[in-house]
């Protein structure tokens, strides 16, 4: 296991070697031996088209994917939950191949989001879903839950950065402040300025502690990335990227909530989780080994033993 991987870069590296592999015409043999790629489908939700893949059969598993990446991010998970279950995994708004565009006046926040899942949900005809979130995919799906309980059959929470909580943990001031002065401010300077590319590399490197994370990924996985920068400029540049979420508010969730963090993640991540698990009232915890934030790419293997383990509970 490298040191300091995150999901951010494990995804644009999987996406780039992925698409290496389906577009030389000559590994003809190689590309016999893949898997045969899901077919996109999309569907209309609250003004716009959000795109998905939908596999296999079963209670309905929903895939929520966090800043930076897509429904590709879930590339390790789709055989495994297949085999069981019926897995759709979906786009959120802005995120690759949706064809939304940025506008000052929209909203970045998880709230958003919330609202196109829920509205996916119902446009599919799921019925009450098992939904699996990663990061602020995994705030998404939180918020939906609180608001549509109804539609919601267990819920799976892979480290959301629910900032409001840190205020009721000790020190948890600071731990905000430290990652908005490394992680999102800088980003947001340099999306004033008009460098894209500088703004995604100071975010990964506040979120992962190494400055120099984004050089080192190859061009294929940088230019990955970059087709997912939408979302992470409206977030940067917005007043509320975190909207507000009580421990009252949580101690109102029945659904049962499985929280997964992983064994080495950074600080803010696991403060967070600690204080869900506090006020969440029907919920378990489990810890991916030698994982960072990058849980389901990291460690896909006991990610996904965990999470099919509560599912099938439930």
């Amino acid at each position: 296991m490298k040191k300091h991987i995150t999901v951010i870069a494990f995804s644009a590296l999987l996406a780039s070697l992925l698409f290496a592999c389906n577009s030389n015409s000559e590994t003809k043999e190689a590309e016999a031996a893949l898997p045969q790629a899901p077919e996109i489908k999309s569907v209309f939700v609250n003004g716009d088209s959000l795109h998905y893949i939908d596999i296999g059969k079963g209670d309905p598993v929903v895939f929520v994917h966090g800043t930076l990446d897509d429904y590709r991010v879930w590339q390790m998970e789709f055989d495994t939950f297949a085999k069981k279950h019926r897995v759709i995994a979906y786009s959120r708004r802005y995120a690759f191949p949706n064809k939304q565009v940025i506008n000052d006046s929209a909203d970045y926040s998880p709230t958003i989001h919330a609202n196109d899942l829920s509205e996916f949900i119902k446009k599919l005809d799921l019925g009450p879903v098992h939904l699996v979130g990663h990061s602020y995919g995994a705030y998404t799906a939180l918020l939906m839950t609180m608001n549509h309980p109804e539609l919601v059959r267990s819920l799976t929470l892979g480290e959301p950065p629910v900032m409001p909580l840190l205020q009721n943990v000790p020190g948890g001031d600071t731990i905000a402040n430290n990652f908005i002065a490394r992680s999102i401010k800088p980003a947001a300077d340099a999306f004033r300025s008009g460098n894209n590319e500088k703004a995604i590399a100071v975010f990964i490197g506040g979120v992962v502690g190494d400055t120099s994370f984004f050089s080192k990924i190859p061009p294929e996985g940088q230019s990955m990335m970059m087709t997912n920068i939408l979302e992470l400029r409206g977030a940067a540049l917005s007043k509320n990227p975190f909207p507000p979420i009580s421990c009252d508010d949580l101690k109102k969730i029945n659904t049962p909530v499985l929280l997964v963090s992983g064994e080495k993640t950074a600080l803010l991540f696991h403060a967070i989780t600690e204080e869900l698990n506090k006020c969440l009232p029907n919920k378990e915890k489990a810890i991916v080994p030698g994982a960072t934030h990058g849980l389901e790419i990291e460690n896909p293997y006991d990610f996904n033993k965990i999470v099919l383990a509560f599912i099938d509970k439930h």
